[in-house]
């Protein structure tokens, strides 16, 4: 589309020509003749003059010489309306395949999508306009809302209950087991049944390859707007509030309680039967064993504030130095006669 239109539909303040005609989004680096960039970390602004893009979305104060602007408050913001506008992948057309087992008892929406060896298990409930792409397998019991997308091999358990608009990348588990095993000894563990559910509330998207355990009794639940990266598993009987984001290899034990708005780091993990608040931020790789206030930013193995952990690894750097430091003391001690008695 042109650019003009393009500003107008994204209601961003247009410096330049409007009539650029734009054919699609790229990075900075590799954008070409017809494409549309974008600067939202400062690190990027040196390419700026050299970028092959028609066009650039900017924010406040920012130029790129040559180049027609869109000026945004949120230059990243409104990248991902633009996205949206390019969004070329196709959509599945409503119907099921001829492979599909659905089974009698099961109610599918209108406008819904099944696709190839999908499987909708008794008493299922698919809400309007969702899509099942090929290899889904439902369980019996399991609602869902409308408009939801389950990707390739995704898979949702029995009696599990999903909101509206969720979506599941390949490869995802709701509603498995969760870990329940009595430790009996030299005898085989014995097997805890897990015959509580899992709930996803509207909004929620669920990475490829991610585990969702329903809880021993109770269910496990994510709230809304909840975004869970690839490789994430969430143990029985956890809690994760609205609009919480985990990173990628995040892991969650058993009865984990997360408040909203969290954000965590890739490869963290909770130690379970504890509480993170509200906006609490989790760094990479953190081990957090116990309770985290609301708010707090924390970091390391166990995960302490921020600010500490930093002064922890700048003092671990330095333990080299002061070994070596040390070993020359105890060697100029050693040396020194000792005074004779008085």
């Amino acid at each position: 589309m042109r650019l003009g239109e393009l500003a107008q539909r994204l209601g961003l303040d247009l410096e330049g020509d409007g009539d650029i005609e734009i054919s699609g989004i790229a990075p900075i680096d590799a954008a070409g003749p017809g494409d549309l960039t974008f600067v939202a970390n400062p690190k990027y602004r040196q390419q700026l003059a050299s970028t092959g893009a028609v066009a650039v979305i900017v924010g406040p104060g920012q130029y790129a010489a040559g180049k027609a602007i869109l000026r945004a408050a949120d230059p990243y913001a409104a990248l991902a309306a633009a996205l949206l506008l390019f969004d070329r992948r196709p959509r599945p057309a409503p119907g099921i395949h001829a492979t599909a087992l659905i089974s009698p008892s099961a109610c599918v929406g209108e406008g819904a999508s099944i696709g190839p060896y999908a499987v909708v298990g008794e008493d299922v409930v698919v809400g309007r306009d969702s899509v099942l792409h090929p290899h889904v397998v439902i369980y019996p019991g399991a609602r869902i809302g409308d408009r939801f997308t389950a990707h390739a091999g995704a898979v949702v358990r029995e009696s599990v209950v999903v909101g509206d608009d969720v979506v599941l990348q390949p490869g995802a588990v709701v509603g498995a087991d969760g870990f329940g095993f009595l430790p009996r000894g030299r005898e085989v563990p014995l097997p805890i049944p897990q015959i509580g559910t899992v709930r996803l509330c509207d909004h929620v998207e669920i990475g490829a390859n991610t585990t969702v355990d329903r809880a021993t009794v109770g269910e496990t639940r994510l709230g809304r707007g909840v975004k869970l990266d690839n490789l994430v598993m969430v143990g029985h009987g956890s809690r994760i509030g609205d609009g919480s984001m985990m990173a990628g290899q995040t892991g969650m034990a058993g009865s984990t309680r997360i408040g909203a708005r969290v954000m965590s780091g890739g490869q963290a993990g909770f130690a379970g039967h504890l509480s993170v608040g509200d906006d609490a931020r989790i760094g990479a790789q953190a081990g957090v064993i116990g309770n985290v206030e609301p708010g707090a930013t924390v970091a390391g193995m166990p995960a302490v504030e921020l600010n500490l952990w930093l002064r922890a690894v700048a003092s671990l750097l330095r333990l080299p130095d002061l070994l070596r430091r040390v070993r020359r003391l105890e060697r100029l001690s050693d040396s020194t006669e000792p005074p004779d008695d008085c």
